[in-house]
């Protein structure tokens, strides 16, 4: 029986932040002038450059790069693979190996199959093992590193300006999947390549953002004129991408206050779960980490079992591994972190996150895992 009590409570804003009012704003109005082509030298379509204009110009100032250094792609994914494809094909005379961590997205992981791949572990709290790294990226052949800024799983943030230095030592690009903290934290320096996705923020779907530092070579993993200028084929979305970018600028100048606000709510559940819920473990920085986002998993519990149970009382979480949630199959993330991966719920909050419902949450939990426990003679 589907719960009827309280409103439904989101709790999954790690796959996809509900869409910021700003970015509602700026699609609606983007409509009216960003329908024609761009590139094109009429009226209607010098409008829509100024829009694509001014959209890039945004994106670049808050990521720190050049305006021509920024493309807009179809989704994170596109982004991400376009990353490391282009990344590997433009440094093919040094090689064709990907160092990369034990935690990447899925979407890394199956472009790094486009050339040899060598992972680095991480340890029980998800932390990067840098020696292990500083001797990956300097061995022969190595084409390009690939970092994510903080675990999608389990929220540890990632040593990126340690594992840059050791990159920029070795004469090796390093490619940074920012997807669950631009707009919430600062973005990390010594990058050469980075992505991000515009839905993690609160933007709509269909819009990855794709920032290539100049000098850094790049070759275009899909056919195309300009071999060497990032984007990708096709027609851009053009009221999409002007919605993310003035979503960015609010996101980001809401990030300070936003991240204490959720950082404590974050607390109290780490906390809470901790103290009712037996045989728990939570999993990540304790304080390293991301400020929206927690892990816990359950032992003896089926992780699908208890995603169906709380989606039944009004609740929407991920389990499983977030970036292959469709398998539900235990997360490779917690798998190379050593902790426990079945029975695993992750929740990620947002800006229309409130205490109540929080609470509202931590009260239902423990039953349920409980239940799910007696169901299966335990």
């Amino acid at each position: 029986m589907d719960y009827t009590g309280d409103p439904a409570v989101y709790l999954d804003a790690a796959t996809a932040a509900p869409l910021h009012p700003v970015a509602r704003e700026a699609l609606l109005a983007s409509l009216a002038d960003g329908w024609a082509d761009p590139s094109r030298l009429y009226a209607a379509g010098r409008r829509a450059q100024q829009l694509r204009d001014a959209a890039t110009a945004v994106v670049a100032q808050i990521l720190g790069v050049r305006p021509d250094e920024v493309s807009f792609w179809p989704s994170g994914t596109a982004a991400a693979q376009a990353a490391v494809l282009g990344g590997l094909a433009g440094r093919r005379r040094a090689g064709n190996t990907l160092v990369h961590s034990a935690i990447e997205h899925s979407a890394v992981l199956h472009a790094a199959g486009a050339g040899e791949a060598h992972e680095v572990g991480v340890d029980m709290l998800g932390h990067l093992d840098l020696d292990a790294w500083s001797t990956a990226v300097a061995a022969p052949g190595v084409a390009l590193a690939a970092l994510i800024s903080a675990s999608h799983e389990a929220g540890t943030l990632q040593p990126v300006a340690a594992a840059a230095d050791y990159c920029a030592a070795a004469g090796v690009p390093l490619y940074v999947d920012a997807a669950q903290s631009v707009g919430r934290l600062p973005v990390p320096p010594g990058w050469s390549l980075l992505s991000a996705s515009a839905h993690k923020w609160g933007g709509p779907p269909g819009v990855g953002v794709l920032a290539v530092r100049k000098g850094v070579r790049w070759i275009s993993p899909t056919p195309q004129d300009d071999l060497y200028r990032p984007g990708p084929p096709g027609a851009a979305d053009l009221p999409a991408i002007v919605a993310a970018a003035a979503s960015l600028r609010a996101v980001t100048a809401e990030a300070a206050a936003e991240s204490a606000r959720l950082s404590t709510l974050v607390d109290r559940i780490r906390d809470r779960v901790a103290a009712t819920v037996p045989d728990v473990e939570i999993v990540g920085d304790p304080v390293g980490r991301l400020p929206h986002l927690v892990t816990f998993s359950c032992l003896y519990v089926d992780g699908e079992a208890l995603l169906h149970a709380l989606d039944r009382h009004g609740f929407a979480v991920s389990s499983g591994s977030s970036c292959t949630a469709s398998t539900l199959r235990p997360s490779h993330v917690l798998e190379a972190m050593g902790v426990l991966s079945h029975g695993n719920v992750r929740v990620s909050l947002h800006r229309d996150t409130t205490e109540q419902d929080v609470d509202r949450f931590l009260t239902v939990l423990p039953a349920l895992v409980a239940e799910i426990r007696k169901e299966a003679g335990l």
